[in-house]
This record gives C-alpha cells, structure tokens and sequence, in this order.
C-alpha cells in the first residue's frame, strides 16, 4: 500500500490525516457532498501533507476512444484551474466510480476502466504533477491501480467500511457536514418527469408557447408577460410552502401535483425571459421565501419535458443559485452542471459555476442583486417595468475576468464537449457562453 498522508479539515479549526486506499475511498463522498455514480473524480492536493484542494467530476466517457482526449482535458482543467486560484497542485488523487452493469462483476469494472487511469495519470505526469493514488470503487469494493502489493491490495479488492463508520464519516459529522445520497439521486430530483403526464405537459408548453408570442409582439408587450409570470411563481411558491412537509421523495411528488400543466407551462416559458429571470433570482435567494422558491425551481425544472429539455436552463439555474446562495454547495454543482448540460451556453448557469467552483461568497452577488432590486422597486413609481428591470446578474468585476480565459486547449469537439461538462460538475472553471 502507498505510505501517503493526506490532511483535510471539515471544519477550519479540524484536520484529520487519511492513511491509504481505504480512508481515502471512505472520504470520497465527503469531498463531493454525495455518492458520485458513474463519474472520474480528481482531487488536487497542496503543500508536503497533502491538503485537498480543488476538485473535478465528469461522468465517464462511454466509449474508450474518448478517453485519451477526455484525460488531457481534465487534466488540464484541474491543473490549470488551481493555478488561477494561486496554487499549483503538488500531485493529485483520482477516483474512477462505476458500479457493474448487469451480468458484470465489480473486478471486471475495474480491469474495464484500468486504461482510463492509466490515460489519466500519464496526462497528469505531462504537466508534471505526479498522480499519488488511483482507485477503482465499484460494488462496494475498491482497487489501487497505483499499488503492486497483493498483500494489501488484493486482486478481488478490499470491501468499503460501513458507511458512517470510518474516522473520516465521525469528523464530518462533527463538522455538520452531510452527504446527500447519491449523484444519481440528487439528478434525478431535477430530471424531466416520466410519468403517464409528460404528454399533456409537452400539449401545455405548446399551447403556451403559441398563445405568448402574440402577447409579446402585441401591444401588451413582454412587461405585462413579466409581471404575470412572476405573480403566478409566488403564488406557487405561497402554495408549496403552505403543504405539509414530508420525506424528499414523497416531498416532490407532491409539489408536483399541487402545480398544474399550465400554470408551470407559463413560468417555464415566462423564465425564458433574461429579466423575469434575473427579477427572479433577486427576488428569492435568500429568507423564509429561498425554500419554496427552490421546490418550485425543482419542479419546474421535471417539468421542461420532450422538445422543451433546453428550456430547463432557466429553472435550473435558479435552482443552482438559492442552493449556493442557501449554504447547499454540492447542490448548487449538481443544479448548475444539469443547466449547462440542457445548454451548454447558458451564460447566467457559467458564471454562477465559475464563482462557485473558484469559492467566491455568494454574499457578494447577493449584495449586487438586492441593490438592483431596490433600485428597480424605488423607480417603478414613476417608470415602466421595462425600464425598472435590472440587467443581467453578473458577479463583481473582479472575479469576472477569470470567466474568460479557456481553461482547455481547443481539440476535438467530443473533448471539447467534456471539458464543459468537468466544468460544469468540478472546480476547474468555466468559458463564457453567448447565451445569457
């Protein structure tokens, strides 16, 4: 087994020290904030204990030709992007995570995703920094790909503690640290429904659509559309909050039902609006409001069903945001990582990203955003709503200048591709888009 510590505090005044394949795996889901499925995980670490520093997830490729590309890619995501925050990685831990398909064991997992951590720690050794350990976890086992001893790396794998058992697990319950199940879990709160319903949401959005375009090019206007769309959201949310409380999923799908097809096919459509957006991204971040505004964004977000899978953008990035702005990170990347999966160029999901991953105070956005509401509530006495309205939300200056450098080398457009999905999932950073 690898002789490594590594040194990471749940809370600023709490260090522990991780020993070996075992501890390190253990840690995973407490460096994530859940169980990532399906994903390469790269951790950095800095300074002679090995602190962890910046991380990066992205769903593994599933074909093996896009693997050489996809590991130069993250490689110099992580690299790279912990170099603009001022410090570059001393080496670096990668974690592949897939449980077997049907039919297939945890041990041919790991031989199956074997060239993957090779491909990845020798694009890491291209930028000279060394990778200090590789693990397979699969079907509660786990593997060194970096340890030759059979003795404490046996060729069946050694079994995952129990979970809540391990030094790590009482640390970060010390610490209020919590993890929240399993990426695909927290996805799948936020994934378009596929219920018997999806028909008649798909004919709502449709009807929507065609009766909003003549309101907006008419003289009604896109002010009137605005204001209506955001009355009918606190209405929804007035009516979320006032339901009972139950577990997650019972939770949602009774949000669902207490939201008719077209009251959400309105919001959905009045959302693809940049300033009915960002009114309601100043309105309800934060307060009493920011729960039931985050159950509505969910349920808005299951709702973008069929052909109107881009129009989840909108809700999921306003989701992404109240859960940043909230104190819930890991569910602001998961949130955010799905907005620029619907559209890779939605601008407002790219810089929340960027300022999250990079570990800016959402408290500084916050600020910017109740001046603009409060410039926009003292003008409407005497000015139209349009005039009011603020432009789009954009984090401080300073930090924005980080959002435009690439942090990946043009390629192919499969590597392309997944550098913008590691950004959307890790801390490497984010390109900016052209849509807002």
């Amino acid at each position: 087994m690898n002789k490594h510590h590594e040194s990471t505090g749940p809370a600023d005044e709490q260090q522990i020290t991780l020993r070996g394949p075992a501890e390190l795996a253990d840690a995973l889901p407490y460096l994530m904030g859940f169980y990532p499925n399906d994903s390469v995980v790269m951790v950095a670490l800095h300074g002679g204990r090995g602190r962890f520093g910046g991380r990066l997830r992205l769903g593994i490729p599933q074909s093996p030709q896009e693997w050489p590309s996809t590991a130069e890619q993250l490689a110099e995501c992580l690299v790279k992007g912990s170099e603009r925050r001022g410090e570059r990685p001393e080496a670096i831990v990668i974690f592949l995570c897939q449980d077997p398909a049907d039919g297939e064991a945890p041990g041919q997992v790991m031989e199956r995703l074997r060239p993957l951590a090779q491909r990845l720690r020798t694009a890491c050794g291209a930028l000279d920094v060394p990778v200090l350990e590789a693990l397979c976890i699969s079907g509660g086992r786990y593997w060194s790909y970096c340890c030759p001893d059979a003795r404490c790396c046996p060729a069946e794998g050694n079994s995952l503690s129990l979970p809540g058992t391990s030094v790590m697990a009482a640390a970060a319950t010390y610490a209020g640290i919590q993890v929240r199940g399993s990426l695909r879990e927290m996805e799948g709160r936020l994934m378009p429904l596929k219920t018997p319903t999806v028909a008649e949401q798909a004919q709502a959005l449709d009807s929507a659509g065609a009766a909003l375009v003549p309101r907006i090019l008419g003289e009604e206007g896109p002010e009137e559309v605005a204001r209506e769309t955001l009355v009918l959201a606190r209405a929804l949310m007035k009516r979320l909050r006032e339901a009972p409380t139950t577990a997650p999923s019972a939770a949602d799908i009774r949000d669902d039902s207490l939201i008719s097809h077209d009251e959400a096919a309105a919001v959905i459509l009045g959302l693809q609006d940049r300033e009915t957006r960002d009114k309601a991204a100043a309105e309800w971040m934060e307060g009493s409001e920011a729960e039931s505004a985050l159950r509505l964004w969910r349920a808005l977000s299951r709702r973008c069903v069929g052909p109107y899978g881009e129009h989840a953008a909108a809700p999921l990035t306003l989701a992404g945001w109240v859960s940043w702005s909230t104190g819930d990170e890991p569910g602001a990347r998961v949130a955010l990582g799905l907005a620029l999966r619907a559209d890779p160029e939605y601008t407002f999901a790219q810089l929340l990203h960027q300022a999250c991953n990079e570990g800016l105070d959402p408290e500084t956005l916050r600020r910017c955003l109740r001046g603009e509401r409060s410039e926009r509530t003292g003008r409407g006495s005497h000015r139209s709503e349009r005039s009011a309205g603020p432009g789009p939300v954009r984090p401080p200056a300073r930090r924005r200048k980080k959002a435009q450098p690439g942090a990946v080398r043009p390629g192919t457009a499969v590597a392309r591709r997944r550098a913008r999905e590691a950004r959307a999932d890790g801390r490497g950073g984010t390109k900016s888009g052209r849509r807002p």
